[in-house]
């Protein structure tokens, strides 16, 4: 078989059970497969496969076919421009969530101004991708990262490493564990309401890392009670959550002492009144 005969054909497939990224999911997998770059496939189709490549490609191909993240087959995804270590343990990172990281640049620019060297707490840091983002976007600023999950924290302490950044990676149920003061914390937490019909692709995703409680917000109210038992708060708190959301997440976080000062898409910035 050739290159040419199996992108076809696995493009076929892949469009048939619903992926619309059908023929760039097959190159995709052909380029990681054979190590090759798309220019060259697209160069050389007529190249005859191994019997252990077509072998490898196809069960690659039935895991998509069967709507698992790209991201899960490759154990790897793109997030502000860098490839990141992926497993089934964490998130696949979203392109919703840069926001966050636009926001928190601008809040560090400002703190910086005052000569202050923001310290910044990355709160269910899943894959790490926030809190490496972070430190890697601004030098100047000391990053920390927690989870509750000790599979979750090997995959953040991976891409760490993979950076070779000093961020401290630390287990802890939100922010039970905390001892030091941060001045901005970053908060991607679960916020799906439990009854909504996520998508194929997100069913093969950890559901503790999707589901937040009735109406998606339990996490995010647990958060801002213990933001409350803090010795000292946090000047700024960056969330996440569904547009429909952000009422009712801002009346939890001004319970809190918190104020809404910025909403960027699924993002909300909330500073200490």
């Amino acid at each position: 078989m050739t290159i040419k005969t199996w992108l076809d054909e696995s493009t076929k497939s892949l469009k048939k059970s619903g992926i619309e990224t059908s023929r760039l999911d097959a190159l995709i997998l052909l380029e990681d497969t054979l190590g090759k770059d798309r220019a060259w496939l697209l160069a050389h189709d007529e190249t005859d496969l191994s019997e252990k490549n077509v072998d490898s490609l196809n069960i690659l191909l039935e895991q998509r076919l069967n709507q698992t993240p790209l991201a899960y087959l490759r154990e790897k995804a793109e997030f502000y421009g860098r490839n990141f270590v992926i497993s089934r343990y964490v998130l696949v990172p979203r392109p919703e969530s840069e926001a966050m990281i636009d926001q928190l640049k601008i809040i560090a620019d400002n703190l910086s101004k005052d000569s202050h060297t923001p310290r910044i707490l990355d709160v269910g840091t899943g894959s790490g991708a926030l809190a490496v983002t972070a430190a890697l976007e601004l030098k100047q600023a000391s990053v920390d990262a927690l989870d509750n999950d000790p599979k979750t924290l090997k995959v953040a302490a991976s891409n760490v490493d993979l950076f070779t950044l000093s961020i401290s990676v630390f287990e802890s149920d939100l922010l039970s564990n905390i001892r030091d003061f941060y001045d901005i914390l970053l908060c991607n937490l679960p916020y799906v309401p439990d009854d909504f019909k996520i998508n194929k692709a997100a069913k093969h995703e950890p559901t503790q890392a999707i589901f937040g409680g009735h109406d998606g917000l339990d996490l995010y109210r647990k958060l801002f009670k213990q933001v409350v038992l803090l010795s000292e708060k946090p000047l700024y708190i960056l969330t996440e959550s569904l547009p429909e959301q952000h009422t009712v997440l801002a009346s939890i976080a001004s319970l809190a002492s918190y104020k809404l000062t910025k909403t960027d898409d699924f993002i909300q910035v909330f500073k200490l009144a």
